[in-house]
């Protein structure tokens, strides 16, 4: 059975960073074998310390739904989607290793417009820049790439954030680039995958991204109550996967070719949807009673 700290394969544990980095750099080695896992290496270390609250600058991690967990399970996803477009490539142009690169990092610090500054006196918790954070995470991106030798992608990656959020329509959002335009694709869709396919995603919305929205001051104007934003799982999924398959072009098949097939990640979500409807027409709130890995933990370590 899939523990709740596990990714939908059941075999790596997404509150540890390192079995995390090193499935993404094996997947890296196996496709480009003459290149160096170095940068996505120590990609992972700097995100671990930033979420840790290591950083000079930043404080640690404050929101308990986007934690170091989420970060870890959407770069796994994003990795896997990566991996699956370049081993089923047929037409489309290649995915180049530095692109790859890219796709990892920009996976990593998706979130980290959440992470507060040190500097910042305004705010009290992450979950205020609800709906700003692509925004402010963009030029941390670009630097993070310029020192990772990816200089000549800063500029336009940092755009890719972006398609994680709702700042700004997938069809607006200007990268020239084709290939970093669908690794963008790939990140809106990893994004979405990998917290719906969470086997407590239904217990962390109620208990975890509900109160970030009252943080955000977001919730009185999109749900009423944390049971609300449980019983309307199946709506969202509705707009969610239109989203998948029109603005974000159905990169989600990605996940069915490196998988061999299966979309493990879809499977896994369709589960929690039809658990949400269950909950919603019994009223019985009891039965939400998964115990999700204790939040921040990992970032506190």
């Amino acid at each position: 059975m899939r523990r709740n700290d596990h990714d939908v394969s059941g075999r790596i544990r997404t509150t540890d960073p390192a079995a995390v980095g090193a499935e993404v750099a094996r997947l890296f080695e196996e496709l480009y074998p003459q290149a160096s896992a170095r940068p996505i290496e120590r990609a992972f270390a700097d995100t671990v310390r930033l979420y840790r609250g290591a950083h000079p600058r930043f404080h640690r991690c404050d929101t308990p739904y986007h934690d170091l967990q989420h970060v870890l399970d959407v770069t796994l996803a994003q990795a896997r989607l990566m991996d699956g477009y370049e081993r089923s490539r047929s037409g489309p142009p290649p995915l180049p290793a530095p692109l790859f690169k890219v796709g990892v990092i920009c996976a990593l610090l998706h979130d980290v417009g959440y992470v507060r500054r040190r500097a910042d006196r305004r705010h009290r918790n992450g979950a205020e820049y609800t709906l700003t954070r692509a925004s402010r995470g963009a030029g941390f991106v670009a630097a993070t790439l310029r020192e990772a030798g990816l200089a000549r992608y800063a500029h336009s990656a940092s755009a890719l954030l972006h398609y994680t959020g709702y700042e700004r329509s997938a069809e607006s959002i200007r990268v020239d680039h084709q290939v970093l335009r669908r690794i963008g694709q790939m990140l809106g869709s990893a994004d979405i995958l990998a917290q719906m396919a969470d086997r407590c995603y239904l217990e962390k919305c109620r208990d975890r991204l509900y109160p970030e929205f009252v943080a955000g001051g977001v919730a009185r104007s999109l749900f009423r109550s944390a049971q609300e934003l449980v019983r309307r799982t199946p709506a969202f999924f509705h707009s969610a996967a239109q989203r998948l398959d029109l603005q974000l072009a159905r990169a989600h098949e990605y996940a069915g070719r490196h998988f061999g097939g299966q979309n493990l990640y879809l499977e896994e979500i369709h589960k929690n949807v039809r658990h949400a409807r269950v909950v919603a027409d019994s009223g019985r709130e009891e039965l939400l009673r998964r115990t999700p890995p204790a939040a921040l933990a990992a970032a506190a370590q």
